[in-house]
Order: structure tokens, then C-alpha cells, then sequence
């Protein structure tokens, strides 16, 4: 595998740990407080992404990150913060089999944010199956 298409094992992958993360989500919130399972799992993932960077000896200052890395990474990590929120308690609150798709209309915005905030180039193919996530979705959901 070339290593410009080595992104496509690492977005399969991320599909994969998704939908164990909607799977374990919902099976681990029953009778807990969805905010305090949010916070379960944010310290569980520090742990473990620290442990990686430590293994991989990946630290570095936090001075010699740019001011405008460190804005959007904690804009990043404030969107995501509210994400999981509002995904455990989606998850406590309904089907995983409903949720999961709702979330992944996620898909669709970020084609919209990217082509509106990153001047991405809509193509026929990204337009196509960025419309079949919507319907997709809208199926799923609604029937």
C-alpha cells in the first residue's frame, strides 16, 4: 500500500472503533448518569493516547506549538467534548440503530464545512454519496 493511500486503512479503521464506540456506549451507559460516562471514557482516552505518545516518545514543548494549532485544537477538543455529551446521551435515550446514523450525518457537514470554511472542491462523487449518508439516514430513522 502506497503511503498516500494509507489514509484509507486508518479512516476504515476509525469506521470500525466507531461503531464499537456506539456498541460499548450504549451497553455501558444503562443506569449511569450519561455526563458522568462521558467523563469515564474522556479519562480512559487520556490515559491511553498518553500512554501512545510516551511509547512513541511523541511529547513535545507546548511552547513550540503555534498559537494558532493550539486555538484550533482546543476548539477541536470543545466540539468534541460536546459531541460525546450529546452522543451518550442520545445513546441512553434511544436505539443505538437510530442514533448511530444521526451521528454520522456528521459525514455530510463536515463535506459542507470543508467545501464552505477549507475551499474543498465538491465533486459529483463526494455530492453523490454525501446525499445517499442524508437519505440513508433519514431512512433509517424515520422507518
Amino acid at each position: 500500500m502506497s503511503p498516500q493511500s494509507n489514509w484509507i486503512t486508518y479512516a476504515l479503521a476509525s469506521a470500525v472503533f466507531a461503531a464499537l464506540t456506539a456498541l460499548f456506549g450504549k451497553l455501558g451507559v444503562v443506569g449511569l448518569n450519561s455526563n458522568l460516562a462521558t467523563f469515564i471514557r474522556t479519562v480512559v482516552i487520556l490515559a491511553v493516547i498518553g500512554g501512545i505518545v510516551s511509547l512513541r516518545g511523541e511529547w513535545q514543548n507546548p511552547s513550540s506549538i503555534s498559537t494558532r494549532s493550539w486555538l484550533f485544537l482546543v476548539l477541536s477538543a470543545i466540539a468534541t467534548g460536546l459531541s460525546w455529551l450529546c452522543y451518550y446521551r442520545a445513546l441512553q435515550l434511544g436505539p443505538v440503530s437510530k442514533v448511530a446514523p444521526l451521528d454520522k450525518l456528521s459525514v455530510a457537514l463536515a463535506i459542507v464545512f470543508g467545501i464552505v470554511f477549507l475551499g474543498e472542491t465538491l465533486t459529483w462523487p463526494v455530492a453523490l454519496g454525501g446525499g445517499l449518508i442524508v437519505a440513508g439516514s433519514i431512512i433509517m430513522v424515520v422507518f
